[in-house]
């Protein structure tokens, strides 16, 4: 998986996959080698002590793409067994370590968007947010997900609002700070000249610096 683990390439993670027969055995005794000069085994990553940050970060953006890339294709394969090999695509997932419910649910989202409406900039797990919605709905969400770069968890908050009736935009946040007696004293005596609640007041104190920040920003 040289060509796919490799974060300085520049070939997509589908231009080179490992050699189909290539044995089990041979992958798990010696493993790649990684950046460090160690093997890089199934269940370990080794990385050259001094790395600098943006080759560390570079590798994390590869290897995130690499797991979620595989879940299209672990949803594409038993997709294609399923329809090439209906009588005997079960037992051989059998044989594999592979979990068949894990490998329904890849199927089902896969099933639900065709390769030409995946889109790129957002990972599976938010397309398997929106597929118990309706076509355009999942459109619709999957485009805000994508123009406002929101989280899986992100775009799950909004769709349980909107089911519920609430606005996100309308949605009353609570924020909690914590602060030493001291401050707080100040902070109440400041509100009760201003003729204020304590929390009208650091609100709009608040508010104020925001604004503040932004112009001068």
């Amino acid at each position: 998986m040289e060509a796919v683990m490799n974060p300085d390439s520049h070939a997509s993670p589908q231009a080179k996959v490992p050699e189909a027969r290539r044995s089990r055995s041979a992958a798990d005794s010696g493993g790649r080698r990684g950046a460090s000069g160690n093997p890089t085994r199934r269940t370990s990553l080794h990385l050259p002590d001094g790395m600098a940050m943006v080759d560390w970060e570079r590798w994390g953006q590869h290897i995130f793409v690499i797991s979620d890339a595989s879940a299209w294709w672990l949803g594409d394969w038993l997709i294609y067994g399923q329809e090439n090999y209906p009588q005997r695509y079960k037992r051989a997932i059998e044989k594999t370590s592979l979990d068949y419910q894990t490998l329904r649910n890849y199927a089902w989202v896969a099933r639900k968007f065709v390769p030409a409406r995946r889109r790129e900039k957002l990972s599976f797990q938010h397309h398997a947010e929106v597929c118990g919605l309706p076509e355009e709905e999942q459109e619709r969400w999957l485009a805000e997900a994508e123009a406002g770069r929101w989280s899986r968890n992100e775009l799950r908050r909004r769709i349980r609002l909107k089911a519920r009736g609430v606005d996100p935009a309308r949605e009353t946040i609570y924020v909690q700070v914590a602060i030493n007696p001291e401050r707080k004293r100040q902070w109440q005596e400041a509100a009760e000249s201003s003729g204020m609640s304590f929390p009208e007041w650091a609100s709009k104190a608040l508010d104020m610096a925001a604004k503040k920040m932004i112009e001068v920003g």
